[in-house]
């Protein structure tokens, strides 16, 4: 990753106000949302760690997409603390998912991978189209940054979904779905530590300017 003004959180002010961004952030607060629902129930369904995994990241996105639309505008110092509480709750997701497959991995509970497969295929396309709608600002202050890292460790985590079904189809045993929930979960933690790492440079005198708590 490059280091100009940017990548320290210098969001440009036009990208921050424009209209266009808010429109892609409320669309993909309810693409994440329906998304939770689906993928909750098929999880339940299927008993697929992975895919329960991928409902509570959904979930939490969706949250994180919610704040980002009520601190958008806002000094750059509220921004960075709104993304130092996502980069937080990313890393508890992170947690929650390694925590997860280590429980199931003793109950040796073997997922059904049709409906994995099925519904890992449907997230992927609705977090492809997600991250298209966000490419243009992927590079802002932390609070956009961790809005893009979002979509874009879904996209890579479905498609880390439909390979475990494959797996579990080919095998017949949960490992594949143990290892991609544990996969998912040590993205999330990476994601996180790059983003808490960002907010809290911004959050610095140094870097927020005078701007009243």
């Amino acid at each position: 990753m490059s280091e100009p003004c940017c990548s320290h959180g210098c969001a440009t002010p036009s990208a921050v106000r424009s209209p266009r961004y808010r429109r892609v952030l409320w669309a993909a607060l309810i693409v994440n949302a329906m998304m939770f629902g689906i993928e909750l129930a098929g999880g339940l369904h299927a008993g697929s760690v992975s895919l329960l995994a991928d409902a509570v990241d959904f979930l939490g996105d969706a949250a994180n997409y919610g704040i980002s639309l009520l601190v958008l505008g806002m000094a750059l110092r509220w921004r960075a603390r709104a993304a130092l509480f996502k980069g937080l709750t990313m890393g508890a997701f992170g947690v929650f998912v390694l925590t997860r497959a280590a429980w199931s991995a003793t109950t040796g509970t073997v997922p059904e991978p049709v409906t994995m497969g099925a519904i890992g295929a449907l997230a992927l396309l609705a977090n492809v189209a997600v991250a298209a709608m966000l490419y243009a600002w992927r590079e802002g202050d932390a609070n956009m940054r961790s809005v893009w890292l979002c979509s874009r460790n879904d996209a890579i985590g479905n498609l880390a979904v439909m390979a475990a079904a494959l797996g579990v189809f080919g095998t017949g045993s949960a490992w594949p779905d143990l290892a991609v929930a544990a996969i998912m979960g040590s993205l999330a933690i990476a994601a996180a530590a790059s983003v808490v790492r960002q907010a809290t440079t911004e959050l610095r005198p140094a870097a927020a300017g005078p701007v009243t708590p």
